[in-house]
């Protein structure tokens, strides 16, 4: 028996950074997403092992079940189906079955998203022998939510194959949960996300989980139903970032010039309402859609602008800002900044030909582009691996 689950990542359409200092933020879907199946062996495969299989690494990890059993035998025996936070004592039981398997050097940075895998399975699934392949369209570590699109997505996947939820096996296409199996999905898949990066927000998994967009405040999260098609070309820049520092830059700014950046974070907090109102706003026509996506393309130039204010765009993001500008396309960063993605609109009236020559230039600067469709479908799973 199979499951496959998929998880979408996500961007920030505005308030990134602001929102640290209380300002409003929205975030979004995309419909790039990461892919998790969940295989049980046969009794005929006389497999024992628990194996994580990472396609675009080239990477397989496998344990002995009787070896997760021996270094975490407390796990099970508090087998529960409430979420449940990982003590320092089992973390570090947990990295020393992730030492075991010698992940290169290059690749060490995987090892708290497989430290994630065997608590999260543990958890759900217990000791039981399975294969696990993971797979995504995201590209790591760029600010696309790829961490809490794998967390949401394997969690869904092993939730599937619990009594925890409530889903019908024999329907063998891509399906959802009910809302109350999506909140459990969701506080699980916060778990992962906290063992991979210590004090999450929680917005990049509960986007995830239920896809479309969500708007949050100090700590409030708030869902939006988009009512407008929204789609973006995502220039990845492939220039690493340190998201500590930048925020803590935003914040020392913050003290040297706080009049200023009061008004700075007040624009921020306004823009992101302003586009809160106009995406869930009806669009009865072409035209009103036209006018809807000029008004977006007005407030991404000022968050972007703010953005600079705040010190966090970077040398790279200004030749993807001046590339789409020479074709009148709007572009701001999404995220950490200082590197990272850009987001740029492409109205609905956008020849393909206009997309194909910027794309074309901004992979001559040796960027990553992407077009994902903005709002989308959260986490589904489907049975037999047939869809």
């Amino acid at each position: 028996m199979e499951v496959r689950a998929r998880a979408p990542g996500k961007i920030i359409l505005a308030g990134e950074h602001a929102v640290v200092h209380g300002s409003t933020a929205v975030a979004a879907s995309i419909d790039l997403c990461t892919y998790v199946s969940l295989r049980f062996p046969t009794p005929s495969d006389n497999d024992d092992s628990l194996k994580l299989q990472l396609k675009d690494m080239s990477l397989e990890f496998s344990w002995p079940v009787s070896r997760i059993k021996e270094v975490l035998p407390e796990v099970v025996s508090s087998l529960s189906p409430t979420p449940t936070s990982c003590s320092i004592e089992t973390m570090k039981s947990i990295a020393a079955l992730v030492e075991e398997q010698n992940i290169p050097e290059a690749k060490i940075g995987l090892a708290t998203g497989v430290s994630a895998f065997l608590w999260l399975y543990t958890c759900i699934q217990g000791y039981k022998p399975a294969t696990v392949v993971v797979t995504s369209e995201l590209p790591l570590g760029s600010g696309l939510g790829s961490s809490a699109a794998f967390s949401v997505a394997l969690s869904a996947a092993l939730l599937a194959f619990s009594d925890s939820v409530s889903l019908d096996m024999s329907w063998q296409e891509w399906s959802v949960f009910g809302e109350s199996d999506l909140e459990l999905v969701n506080k699980w898949a916060f778990e992962g996300e906290r063992i991979i990066h210590g004090k999450p927000s929680g917005i990049d998994n509960t986007v995830s989980t239920y896809g479309n967009m969500i708007k949050f405040r100090s700590g409030s999260l708030t869902r939006l139903k988009s009512n407008m098609p929204l789609r973006m070309l995502i220039t990845n820049t492939k220039v690493g970032r340190n998201t500590k520092a930048l925020v803590a830059g935003v914040s020392e700014r913050t003290l040297r010039h706080p009049d200023a950046m009061s008004f700075v974070f007040n624009a921020v907090d306004s823009i992101s309402k302003e586009l809160s109102t106009i995406i869930q706003s009806p669009a009865p026509d072409d035209l009103s859609i036209t006018e809807k996506e000029e008004k977006i393309e007005e407030l991404m130039e000022m968050n972007q602008g703010l953005l600079q204010c705040m010190g966090v765009s970077h040398s790279a993001i200004e030749t993807v800002l001046r590339t789409t500008l020479k074709y009148k396309l709007a572009s701001k960063l999404t995220g950490a900044g200082g590197g990272g993605c850009v987001l740029t609109l492409l109205p609905t009236l956008l020849s393909g030909t206009v997309v194909d020559k910027v794309i074309a230039e901004l992979e001559s600067c040796g960027f990553q582009c992407l077009i994902a469709a903005i709002g989308g479908k959260g986490v589904e799973v489907c049975f037999g691996g047939s869809a």
